[in-house]
């Protein structure tokens, strides 16, 4: 095989929760005082881990966000997933593929460990995602796109970077794989190509992956 290893990313590439989670933090950013859009979430916060947020707003308007903040956006978040969260469209075909090959992957994600079950749960994708092989910016302290979550997980898999392969759909992610020496193929059902630079290369369907991986 090509890669010793693929890495995904979990929001927007196996699960479609994306729009939900960005819609939820807008609504509650902006009644917090801090007017945002669903755009400006996406194009502020998609693909980053919640220190993410609190260092924005900080950085921006001097002001702290509530310490209870974390925790009242995840109940949210999870409330929504619980009721509307699909796996991304083809997703359980390139896993079983995968599987079928022996080619090993894990995920690596900036959400937390809890975000990654609820979803995954909820979707049906826990099947294919036993502990040993997640990863969250939980394990690391800092998230994307600084490339120590794509770092630690090659590490933990025990594959050299350059043998890695990252799937990603964020601007932020892509430039996390990039600096961790990774090859990073943009899923571009969301986010369109020229707001992914320096992937490896682009993909539209779940369907085009396989053969993007060798």
């Amino acid at each position: 095989m090509r890669y010793a290893l693929v890495i995904f990313d979990n929001d927007g590439v196996l699960v479609d929760s994306e729009p939900l989670s960005n819609t939820i933090l807008a609504g509650y950013l902006s009644e917090l005082g801090h007017p945002t859009t669903y755009e400006d979430s996406l194009r502020d916060y998609m693909g980053a881990a919640v220190h993410r947020i609190h260092d924005l707003v900080l950085e921006r308007t001097g002001q702290q966000l509530p310490a209870d903040f974390d925790d009242t956006l995840h109940s949210r978040v999870f409330a929504a997933f619980e009721r509307e969260l699909e796996p991304v469209e083809g997703v359980p075909e390139v896993l079983a593929k995968l599987v079928a090959d022996g080619q090993p992957y894990c995920v690596a994600s900036s959400g937390s460990h809890e975000r990654i079950r609820v979803g995954h749960r909820k979707t049906g994708l826990d099947r294919w995602f036993k502990p040993g092989i997640v990863f969250s910016a939980q394990d690391v302290g800092r998230g994307k796109p600084a490339p120590d979550l794509f770092l630690h997980a090659a590490d933990r898999m025990g594959v050299p970077p350059a043998r890695c392969v990252v799937v990603e759909d964020s601007p932020l992610g892509v430039a996390a794989a990039r600096a961790a020496g990774m090859d990073v193929y943009a899923f571009t059902a969301m986010t369109p190509a020229e707001k992914l630079p320096g992937a490896t290369g682009y993909f539209s369907s779940m369907a085009e992956l396989p053969e993007l991986l060798g």
